[in-house]
């Protein structure tokens, strides 16, 4: 039978392999994954909220998510802004423009999504206070065909916009503490101009 090729396929060798997920991160890495396919949930919507929360710390995005739910927070929208109006709200968050929504059912569904990654990555023995969003990514799925009935007998199409999301946690490295150079070049050292370093480097020739 022909397969699939609407499905994520990755070549290598000659030899082409199904992926579920767009990317794969490093095996080394520690990292937890969540994914949801043909979702009833506005396409558009999704792509706006994993957007903004791309990059964020596990449990910051989810207190964004749990606002955005109250209404206490905007989710921005940036690139389909057809139709949407501007808000006060919007322009408190860090993105251009000052359209925005409240997209309360796509929002619950992320949130779900992202508690269940974060589950993963504690069953992983990852730490969860360590954990940030390092890749989140939707995709337009198959719309959904219904139809409608019009005027003088006519049909029109009915179609729901579905998305597939998926979302890759990594434990984030502790950070290196700077060490204290105090003679040379440093944090808290001095400053070495061109012509200090030029008088290290001179190295005198002959005698005294």
């Amino acid at each position: 039978s022909t397969p699939n090729f609407s499905r994520r396929y990755q070549q290598s060798n000659n030899i082409i392999t199904m992926t579920r997920y767009s990317v794969e991160p490093d095996a080394e890495v520690p990292h937890s994954k969540s994914r949801g396919s043909h979702l009833r949930v506005h396409f558009k919507h999704c792509r706006e909220i994993v957007h903004h929360i791309q990059g964020m710390p596990a449990s910051k995005a989810n207190k964004f998510l749990e606002d955005v739910l109250e209404r206490k927070a905007i989710v921005p929208f940036t690139k389909y802004t057809g139709g949407i109006g501007r808000k006060a709200m919007a322009k408190q968050c860090n993105a251009p423009g000052d359209k925005g929504r409240w997209p309360v059912k796509a929002t619950a569904v992320v949130r779900d999504l992202l508690s269940n990654a974060v589950a993963n990555g504690e069953s992983k023995g990852l730490d969860a206070d360590k954990l940030f969003i390092s890749h989140a990514q939707c995709n337009r799925a198959p719309p959904g065909r219904r139809r409608t009935y019009r005027a003088h007998g006519r049909i029109g199409k009915y179609a729901s916009q579905p998305a597939h999301i998926e979302i890759i946690l990594t434990e984030k490295k502790d950070d290196v503490e700077k060490a204290s150079d105090d003679e040379g070049e440093g944090a808290r050292g001095k400053k070495i101009t061109k012509k200090m370093a030029a008088q290290k480097r001179f190295v005198k020739v002959g005698g005294a």
